[in-house]
């Protein structure tokens, strides 16, 4: 199997991994949406619209993340069929450096010749480790690339230049998060058990696919599209829903509080899913509102941990994984953010 690196145990020594059903998934989604639609009808003063014209309101957003997203995700699927087929089995192995650390530094600066969104991340970073790639690896991957790919630097340059350092925090930042998660899960010994098992087991099938490459190919984009698109949905479906149930007016409240509006910018940026690409011209409108510190917070976490990234990382990490990726990046985040409001 070429699923991770030499260091991992194989999966017929692996411990079973509880799957958690798809009818659970959805009813907590439900249950979630259910306390913020509780939460509307008992203080409906904290919303300017009624809830039938926000339920229009989040279907509209939901669509246009999705739309937003698709392209990418396609274009990721397609980038991750020529790794998986189209490169040689070793060409992965052979370009990256034997030393763990200039390995992981290498692979956080991939994002800057990969001209792809976080979406379209997740079904490359599936085919690297189809190839042999380590899962901290891929994950230091997934965490930089969003940041420091070059249209993101474009935008965020010409959103804000050079002004409070904003652009200088969010690609240190995010080179910095990437290597810490990447160096945490190197800590695991069984690499796999950081993944789901149906990921393994889609690895699996791959791995062992007869037939011409072309016809390879076909087969991967049908079962990468089959494994990202219902986490897509669901994950722009649910960004949708959050926008229009949650008062944004009490996160903008706060604004002016150097820590609080930090806090703010966090859980606004997990909550407006926003592509990577165009965030930077979405916080530049906060700009005035909100600390330097705030607005670096949102420009790290949101490409990283919004809801729908979350929803698209679930097709391949463990919920386990998931919790610590959230907890690193939005604590290191804050940190970031308060220093450059200290230092400024």
């Amino acid at each position: 199997m070429t699923l991770t690196a030499p260091a991992s145990v194989p999966h017929a020594h692996r411990p079973p991994q509880r799957r958690v059903p798809t009818g659970a998934a959805i009813a907590i989604g439900a249950g979630i949406v259910a306390v913020l639609v509780l939460i509307d009808l008992l203080a409906p003063a904290l919303f300017p619209k009624a809830l039938p014209d926000r339920a229009q309101d989040g279907l509209t957003l939901a669509l246009s993340v999705l739309i937003e997203a698709l392209p990418w995700v396609i274009l990721g699927v397609v980038l991750s069929i020529v790794v998986q087929v189209w490169l040689p089995s070793d060409a992965v192995q052979r370009w990256l450096p034997r030393n763990a650390w200039a390995r992981r530094g290498v692979l956080s600066l991939l994002g800057m010749f990969i001209p792809v969104c976080e979406c379209g991340n997740v079904p490359f970073a599936r085919g690297l480790m189809m190839r042999g790639l380590a899962p901290a690896e891929a994950m230091t991957f997934l965490i930089a690339a969003p940041i420091v790919n070059p249209i993101v630097i474009l935008t965020t340059h010409a959103a804000f230049g050079w002004d409070a350092g904003i652009l200088v925090a969010r690609l240190l930042g995010g080179f910095v998060i990437a290597n810490l998660l990447g160096w945490l899960f190197s800590l695991r010994r069984d690499q796999q058990a950081l993944l789901t098992e149906r990921f393994v087991e889609t690895c699996e099938h791959v791995t062992h696919e007869p037939g011409s490459p072309t016809r390879r190919s076909l087969v991967q984009f049908l079962v990468e599209l089959r494994a990202v698109m219902p986490a897509l949905v669901i994950g722009s479906a649910l960004a949708g829903a959050v926008q229009v149930l949650v008062p944004r007016d009490v996160l903008l409240a706060i604004g002016s509080n150097p820590v609080l509006s930090i806090i703010a910018m966090v859980a606004l940026a997990m909550t407006v899913a926003i592509c990577s690409n165009v965030d930077a011209f979405f916080a530049l409108s906060f700009a005035s509102t909100f600390s330097p510190g705030a607005i670096i917070a949102f420009l790290i976490v949101g490409p990283l941990v919004d809801v729908k990234m979350l929803a698209l990382l679930r097709t391949t990490f463990t919920a386990r994984v998931l919790a610590a990726v959230v907890g690193v990046v939005v604590l290191s985040a804050c940190v970031i953010g308060i220093g450059v409001n200290v230092l400024g």
